[in-house]
């Protein structure tokens, strides 16, 4: 059986950077730096400010009323992450640029062609400095209009910022990539700059250049499938001055800049010619070791300057290959024919065409040496090994998008960004398809800032390769269940330290790891460590809820600072290491309290015995860039999202819309009618509605007729006709607005009852008007569910009490005299507010209500009549009430 020991960190092998740790003065994410300041002060925010990425500062200097008059932001840059910051600060008034929302289709474009021939008024007196925000697939749909782009001046332009990134085959992963655009290049318009960056101070500059350069429209690409969203950097505004007489290789040269980057052998025989981007970067590096080996990096695609990239190849090559992105092998890449065609005359280099594929290009940044194996089939002499000082430390952290500990890495980022001995450089990606609620990994490389090293993508160097050997140094597991899913252990290297924060005991994690885990952790001699958060805060605080969340994070990141730390860690140095970041008390607690909680419920797993077969692990899958966790909370498959999650339904109905059947009925089941329901559902027509009692009559009597022509329903004498009634709409949005949710968002929480694994979306309007039961009468459960999220104290022990059997008074009280609604009781509880999609899960669908047929099929044909006699009363309080399904039927 496996044994569950303390650890002795006496014994432990050290796993952190020798530098001594740094603390900050900040604890939590940072938020979005535009308030209400001055323009001064949001600098100072947004530059030199580590825990800010590039995307973000691109999205800050393109949204400024200095920069832009307008920004256009279409549907698939947001898709990528890109443009929702923009949509924020627009909110605040402070110094952002109006904002536009486009959708991408068929003539996408033209409205900016349109805004920039004719203008408006205004425009003719500020200008009309036009930015918009879209990826490679919606550039390329819209370079069929930006063909009819009028001349840019410094008044009228356009410049178009692309985060890029591409998702592809059937797992939907994310590529870097420009393949949509390699047959849309010769439509887009010869007076367009295009220029490319690849790394975080890279992209900014760029970003500014773009603007800089006042005669010309502009298309920047930039990396957001890795460096531009890195944090841990400290990135400088870029300083240019404006002159409407430069060139734009002098505005480049003003900046440091070339249209070529040559790396590598001066007196190379093989070059590699690519666009800016990840692989470029992996190439440069590579050429910088290896002999005869040369790469140029083009910066600047258009305008081409034939006599500048001549420049940049050695007067020894004899070889030239360009690396082009294309959809499929049999389509021609632009760079191949700019660069042929500089080559046609005046020298012997052969020039060879390679042609790579998003799945290609996946696979030389997510698969370890793969891209140096490729460039060795060209240079026979290139080194296949991982790139990277042996001083690099590698760290991988794996947890669930919604559970409050995965902002541990962020918590951690924060010792390093200060250091004066040790850089950080950290990115968050996640798989959103193979698991429900998705997964979060977090890379991390740590490097000592003595050591000067060239910037590899953390694709290349810390790669999400299952296949080949591991190489991560510390490996962490917030989320228990990932390790019976998902092989998560194959990242780690040998000797490695792997920390699981887990409920299970000793005995329940041995029983719940596969044959493959544990072998794999005795093969590469893993230290296995686990740490139970969740009782640690609750022998702290007691009850769960938001104090308890917060002390699992800070036990957590003591957990995680001390085995970092290795042999060295000591009890009060891991104190003394946190406290100046933590503080001296939280939640009303001493910070020496909470770590010497943690620092007894840390344990050490031991295998002794092989555990049985298990089934296979899946990789992770880096599918996805924003997956909503505060505002929009994923939850057991529920959640609030974007009209994006309706376009999948559309777009790929087999995977995301319920199969229907072939069916040889006459008249065959709606898929769309409640598919949440496994009973036959039809819709039929109301013919008549007729009051039979006269008004004055204190009983209100309707007859009712519905057409079932076309339907199929059959009925019997002596059975009744169920209902599915809906709420009020008004009342419903008059809910929405107290609740403060967007009746027009989207929730997903519908599944189809054929196929557990499948759901239906819809706007938050429909799903509390036609299917949640909000205005119906709350279980004695209810009131216990709802005190999990109630914030104060009141609130929590008075719904605790109501559900309790010594409440059983209370209850029947608000039930049959009160007749209260989930509804209400959310209003008398207003601190107990769960998130809208965990609120529909709580209440539950509305039932059917059943009513006596009062008629015989054989006599009416295609018609079921109906006798309603109306329900009506009043509350203690004088509240008039009325049974929601008949306000829904007559």
């Amino acid at each position: 059986m496996p044994t569950f020991t303390c650890v002795n960190m006496s014994t432990a092998k050290s796993s952190g950077v020798s530098t001594p740790l740094s603390s900050t003065t900040t604890l939590s994410s940072p938020p979005s730096p535009l308030m209400k300041a001055s323009q001064v002060t949001l600098d100072q925010e947004v530059y030199y400010n580590p825990r800010l990425s590039a995307s973000n500062i691109v999205e800050y200097i393109a949204s400024r009323e200095s920069f832009s008059s307008t920004v256009y932001i279409y549907d698939l840059a947001e898709q990528v992450g890109f443009g929702t910051w923009t949509k924020e600060w627009v909110k605040s008034g402070t110094g952002t640029a109006p904002v536009v929302n486009l959708q991408t289709r068929a003539g996408a474009g033209l409205s900016l062609v349109g805004r920039l021939s004719e203008g408006t008024s205004r425009d003719t007196v500020k200008g009309a400095v036009l930015t918009a925000y879209t990826t490679p697939s919606g550039l390329s749909m819209m370079a069929p209009s930006l063909s009819h782009i009028p001349v840019a001046t410094t008044t009228s332009r356009l410049i178009i910022q692309v985060p890029v990134v591409l998702p592809f085959g059937e797992t939907f992963s994310l590529s870097h990539s420009l393949a949509p655009l390699a047959s849309a290049w010769p439509l887009l318009p010869e007076n367009l700059v295009v220029c490319l960056s690849a790394t975080p101070q890279q992209t900014i500059d760029f970003t500014m250049l773009s603007y800089k350069l006042t005669n010309c429209h502009v298309v920047h690409f930039f990396d957001q499938h890795g460096s531009s969203r890195e944090t841990g950097h400290s990135l400088a505004p870029t300083s240019i001055q404006e002159s409407k007489h430069s060139s734009i290789a002098e505005v480049f040269s003003h900046a440091g800049y070339k249209f070529f980057d040559f790396f590598g052998d001066a007196q190379a025989h093989t070059v590699l010619v690519l666009l800016n981007g990840p692989l470029a970067l992996t190439a440069a590096t590579l050429a910088k070791h290896t002999d005869g080996l040369g790469v140029v990096i083009v910066n600047v695609l258009r305008p081409w300057d034939e006599i500048a990239f001549r420049d940049a190849l050695p007067e020894s090559v004899v070889k030239v290959h360009v690396v082009d992105d294309v959809p499929n092998t049999s389509t021609q890449g632009p760079l191949y024919v700019e660069v042929f065609g500089s080559l046609l005359e005046g020298t012997n280099a052969l020039v060879h065409a390679h042609r790579i594929t998003p799945s290609q290009t996946h696979e030389y940044l997510n698969k370890g040496s793969a891209f140096a194996a490729f460039i060795a089939s060209l240079v026979p002499s290139v080194q296949i090994s991982p790139l990277g000082s042996s001083s690099v430390k590698r760290v991988l952290v794996f947890g669930a998008p919604q559970a409050p500990i995965t902002a541990l890495p962020r918590i951690f980022e924060t010792l390093f960004i200060s250091s004066k001995g040790v850089s950080v450089r950290s990115l968050t990606d996640y798989d959103a398809f193979s698991k429900p609620g998705g997964i979060a990994a977090t890379r991390m490389v740590l490097s000592p800032k003595s050591e000067s090293t060239d910037f590899v993508p953390l694709g290349v160097t810390l790669p999400f390769d299952c296949e080949s050997n591991g190489m991560v140094d510390f490996l962490a597991v917030l989320d228990q269940s990932l390790l019976k899913s998902h092989a998560i252990l194959n990242y780690a290297r040998s000797g490695a330290t792997v920390l699981v924060v887990t409920t299970w005991t000793a005995e329940e994690l041995f029983s719940s790891l596969s044959l493959e885990v544990t072998s794999l952790i005795t093969e590469l001699n893993l230290r296995l460590f686990t740490f139970n958060a969740k009782a640690s805060a609750t022998e702290l605080v007691g009850a769960s809820g938001p104090t308890s969340d917060n002390l699992q994070l800070i036990l957590t990141h003591l957990t995680f600072v001390r085995l970092y730390l290795g042999g060295a860690a000591t009890e009060s140095k891991v104190l003394a290491v946190t406290q100046p970041t933590l503080g001296e008390m939280i939640e009303g607690i001493s910070l020496e309290k909470i770590n010497a909680q943690a620092w007894s419920g840390l344990g050490e797993i031991e295998f002794t015995q092989t555990p049985e077969a298990g089934s296979s692990l899946l990789p992770f899958e880096f599918n996805a860039i924003v997956v909503e966790t505060e505002d929009e909370t994923v939850v057991n498959g529920a959640r609030l999202s974007s009209w994006h999650d309706a376009a999948k339904h559309l777009i790929f109905p087999t995977a995301f819309s319920p199969s229907v059947e072939s069916s040889a009925q006459e008249y065959p089941q709606n898929p769309g009618l409640h598919p949440e329901s496994p009973d036959r559902t039809y819709l039929v027509t109301c013919s008549v509605n007729r009051r039979l009692t006269p008004l004055e009559y204190d009983r209100n009597v309707f007859h009712l007729e519905f057409d079932t022509t076309g339907t199929g329903l059959k009925y019997a004498i002596g059975e009744a006709l169920g209902v599915h009634g809906w709420n009020d709409e008004q009342e419903v949005l008059d809910f929405c607005k107290w609740y403060d949710v967007d009746p027009a968002s989207l929730i997903t929480t519908i599944p189809v009852a054929a196929d557990e694994g499948k759901v239906h979306t819809r706007t938050v309007l429909q799903a509390l008007q036609q299917q949640i039961d909000l205005f119906g009468h709350p279980p004695k459960s209810f009131y216990t569910d709802l005190a999990a999220y109630a914030t104060t104290s009141v609130d929590r022990h008075a719904l605790l009490f109501i559900g309790s059997p010594e409440g059983s008074a209370t209850y029947k009280k608000l039930s049959d005299k009160d007749t209260v609604t989930f509804v209400d009781v959310l209003q008398k509880f207003p601190s107990a507010k769960p998130g809208i999609e965990r609120l529909c899960k709580l209440i539950g669908d509305i039932k059917p209500r059943h009513y006596s047929i009062a008629s015989a099929q054989s006599v009416v044909g295609n018609r079921v009549d109906l006798l309603v006699v109306t329900v009506e009363w009043s509350t203690p309080s004088g509240l008039p009430k009325l049974n929601p399904s008949l306000i829904y039927i007559i």
